[in-house]
């Protein structure tokens, strides 16, 4: 009876250790699995953080790449001449942020290349004007002082003739002094806008008739033919009249300058695009072909004969004043044949009938002061 007795309460105690211990063990694992999936989590958040740093230095290597190339250049470039503009691959004005400054800093260094060879250009020809200017200056200030010093230092001894003729070539040289002195002024003035044309209505005809008058002495001396033709029914036109005949004269003048004893100087007027045509042409030596933009520039001393004895300031003043007045003043030579100068200028409009008095009046003023009625004389020669 004890044995069974025994028998069975080992039997529940077994039960009871066996129940305790499935629930000890369901307890234990119910409480590990949420660990596990924390675990889980926390290792996949820090493989993703691994992941998306890697890829980040990726990509920023990617990026600073580019931009360290980029401030290479600049560095280069900043340490140079700044002569040669930047080339970069990487240059697109199209593409994305890096390339369009690539783009940027490859044209800034473009331009500052530009405006660097400009400056070394205006240097240069500065430096040029002060050597012509100061020849030119010096050698009618060397001449006037020589002849001055002759007549203090011989009082007496000289005739008056002598003296007379010392004076008129003393008073020459500083007359070309003085012509000097005023054209670097006009020309200053005109190349910084300073002077605007005072624009009447005048009769070009004339203006060229008295301007050919003018210089048929000089022409004469020269042993030079000056033609002046003229339409005879050549309408008025609207310009700055001192401005015209300073061009007229500066263009004459150097016609002369360049053509041999026994050549010929033509002034000719005609109309061409609702404009009054003016030409000046010579029968002289020409101007090269490799030489005719150069003949405008106020720096260019060399003569078309290979001559060295002016600053060529004439050329430059008559395009600068032609310019003003809405025209351009036009070169064609041909070597050993001569030179054409022409230019164009403003057509005067046409006036209602009740206006005639004024034009009488203004026809009037231009007689008085030397122009003669259109249509008194086509050509004039200088024999």
């Amino acid at each position: 009876m004890s044995n069974s007795l025994s028998v069975k309460l080992a039997a529940l105690l077994a039960a009871a250790f066996l129940a305790v211990g499935g629930l000890l063990v369901v307890a234990t694992q119910a409480m590990f699995e949420p660990a596990r999936l924390l675990e889980l989590s926390t290792d996949v958040m820090i493989g993703s953080v691994v992941f998306s740093l890697l890829a980040a230095l990726c990509v920023f290597n990617l990026f600073t790449r580019r931009l360290k190339r980029l401030t290479e250049a600049v560095d280069a470039y900043q340490h140079g001449d700044f002569k040669t503009p930047l080339r970069l691959a990487e240059a697109d004005p199209r593409g994305d942020e890096i390339e369009r400054l690539a783009a940027h800093v490859e044209g800034m260094t473009g331009r500052i290349a530009t405006q660097l060879a400009e400056l070394e250009r205006l240097a240069t020809r500065r430096r040029d004007l002060l050597a012509n200017v100061s020849h030119d200056l010096r050698t009618p200030l060397a001449s006037m002082q020589g002849y001055l010093e002759i007549l203090l230092l011989r009082r007496g001894e000289l005739s008056e003739a002598e003296e007379r003729n010392y004076l008129e070539v003393a008073a020459k040289h500083s007359e070309r002094l003085g012509r000097l002195v005023n054209d670097l002024f006009q020309l200053t003035k005109l190349e910084a806008e300073d002077v605007q044309p005072q624009r009447e209505r005048f009769p070009l005809a004339e203006l060229v008739q008295d301007v050919a008058q003018k210089f048929a002495l000089d022409a004469a001396q020269r042993r030079l033919t000056l033609h002046a033709a003229c339409g005879a029914a050549m309408p008025l036109v609207e310009a700055d009249i001192g401005m015209v005949e300073r061009v007229l004269e500066n263009l004459v003048e150097n016609a002369l300058r360049h053509t041999p004893e026994g050549g010929c100087v033509t002034l000719a007027l005609g109309l061409a695009q609702g404009r009054a045509s003016v030409a000046v042409s010579d029968t002289g030596v020409g101007i090269p072909a490799d030489e005719l933009d150069k003949v405008f520039d106020r720096f260019y001393r060399a003569d078309r004969t290979g001559a060295r004895h002016h600053a060529g300031l004439g050329l430059a003043i008559a395009r600068l004043m032609v310019q003003l007045h809405g025209g351009q003043l036009v070169v064609r030579s041909t070597p050993g044949q001569g030179t054409t100068f022409s230019f164009d200028l403003p057509l005067a409009e046409t006036r209602p009938a009740g206006t005639a008095a004024l034009h009488n009046e203004q026809g009037h003023n231009a007689t008085q002061s030397g122009l003669r009625p259109e249509g008194a004389g086509d050509t004039l020669a200088a024999p």
